[in-house]
């Protein structure tokens, strides 16, 4: 007779099979080889092999999909706090978060319960209408952002549906307000800094200078200038009379988790100020208190030694805003840009709509609870000893612990870094996910939620994953 425990999970697989067009539960199959693979010293979560029911659904659904993404063949059917679970019942704790997007981790009651509630009374309505959230989510940015000590001018709110369309926006307003400034159209160009990423729509993708993204789509949009991150000295001479906007990350996610030094983001508000540039910092990965402070760039460790910390003229936001939800948004100063934008300038079909701002809204008030960024400095502290550790252990493996709060990275040694997809896969079929960064950078970005039991458990499939790399070898 089955366990009751192993009863639920067939019943909850079950019904996940019912919920997905063509998926069929293989849980007999995935249990019964689980005695077996229990005994053995290798992975405890095989990636499904090419006669698995996991690879037939596969087959049938990929030749229907464009191949933008190569991905590994476990199908996600559950999520839950920091764990997700493919379609044969195999668990994974989840240090993607989503990409740095579920930070109140997979499925939580409460957004479920108002994402059902405001599904019931009203889900769009278009922008040719008012309707409840979308200023009171505007309302509560502002609010929050200013109570944090971040963004000193942040005044108004344009949502919109991702982070692509934040910075998209972002790009668009720079360009209007030196339009205004300069009518003859010398002042447009627009400044962005190697190893960063901004989206992959063509205003941003142009800001973001990797030809790996851009050589297939070029030639970009015209105007734009890349310069060396941190970089002090080539500021008088990138940013001229001529930029309209200079865009950056605080934490470059993407190129590696690097982080700004406060010189260096004091020094672009100084030069933008000197040649009136807008300063656009980009949060969508760093911001909404994975860093422990509401903005990353209000965090205490970017405060200069003298002087006002450097604060932007926009800033924008997506990813955690939504916890999975599409929704971004661009908080703009009145003074520095409002005052610039006029009606027709911009718009959105679907972005504000009531659903996406209240889930936002009810996420916002949470992320910026000062108890949840306490507990995220905790947990970066508990991570961060954990890599040291690692790192004492293999140090021709690991040559460099980088990030802040809950996006951290682990540079692997020039030797590593083609390994890195093969801790990736070791990792995953050890039971943990996790991503890369940059040239060989393990980039973990778990939900703020997560427990210290699970981050001792994942700092121990690290070191797991870590020996049966260093043994194939």
């Amino acid at each position: 007779m089955a366990s009751p425990v192993t009863s639920m999970r067939f019943a909850a697989a079950a019904l996940s099979a019912k919920r997905v067009p063509g998926l069929v539960a293989p849980l007999r199959r995935s249990f019964a080889s689980t005695a077996s693979r229990a005994a053995q010293s290798g992975p405890k979560n095989p990636d499904p092999t090419p006669d698995s029911p996991t690879v037939a659904f596969i087959n049938e659904k990929a030749p229907y999909m464009v191949t933008t993404y190569v991905r590994p063949h476990p199908v996600m059917v559950k999520g839950q706090g920091s764990y997700l679970w493919d379609m044969e019942n195999r668990r994974y704790l989840d240090l993607t978060s989503g990409i740095a997007v579920n930070s109140l981790g997979h499925c939580d009651q409460e957004i479920a319960n108002i994402i059902a509630e405001q599904a019931e009374t009203l889900v769009h309505a278009s922008n040719l209408y008012h309707n409840p959230w979308t200023g009171a989510l505007s309302k509560l940015l502002i609010e929050k952002t200013i109570e944090s000590g971040a963004m000193r001018d942040a005044s108004q709110v344009f949502v919109c549906n991702s982070g692509t369309e934040a910075n998209e926006a972002a790009i668009k307003f720079a360009r209007k307000v030196g339009h205004t400034l300069d009518p003859s159209g010398a002042k447009h160009e627009f400044v962005s800094f190697h190893n960063s990423f901004h989206g992959r729509t063509m205003g941003a993708l142009s800001a973001t200078p990797n030809p790996k993204y851009q050589a297939p789509f070029s030639p970009m949009v015209p105007g734009f200038k890349y310069g060396n991150f941190n970089d002090i000295e080539q500021l008088n001479t990138l940013i001229t009379d001529k930029t309209c906007g200079v865009i950056v990350e605080p934490i470059q996610g993407e190129g590696g988790v690097h982080s700004a030094t406060p010189e260096f983001l004091v020094a672009l508000r100084e030069r933008c100020d000197a040649v009136g540039a807008v300063l656009i910092f980009d949060e969508i990965q760093c911001g909404l208190s994975r860093t422990g402070s509401f903005w990353a760039h209000g965090h205490p460790s970017l405060a200069p030694s003298t002087g006002k910390a450097a604060h932007p003229d926009i800033l924008t936001t997506a990813k955690a805003l939504g916890n999975g939800f599409p929704i971004g948004a661009t908080i703009i100063s009145e003074k520095a840009v409002g005052q610039h934008i006029k009606t027709g300038d911009h718009g959105t079909t679907f972005g504000g709509n009531p659903l996406a701002s209240r889930v936002a809204h009810h996420i916002v008030e949470r992320l910026a609870s000062p108890d949840l960024q306490k507990s995220v400095d905790a947990k970066s502290a508990l991570f961060t000893s954990g890599f040291k550790a690692l790192q004492e252990k293999y140090p021709e493996i690991i040559t460099d612990i980088r990030g802040r709060g809950l996006i951290l990275g682990v540079q692997l040694s020039e030797s590593y870094i083609p390994k890195a997809a093969d801790l990736i896969t070791a990792g995953r079929e050890r039971g943990m996910l996790i991503i890369t960064a940059g040239n060989g950078c393990l980039r973990f970005v778990p939900a703020l939620t997560i427990t210290e039991e699970q981050i001792k458990t994942a700092l121990k499939i690290l070191e797991q994953s870590i020996e049966a790399v260093v043994a194939k070898n």
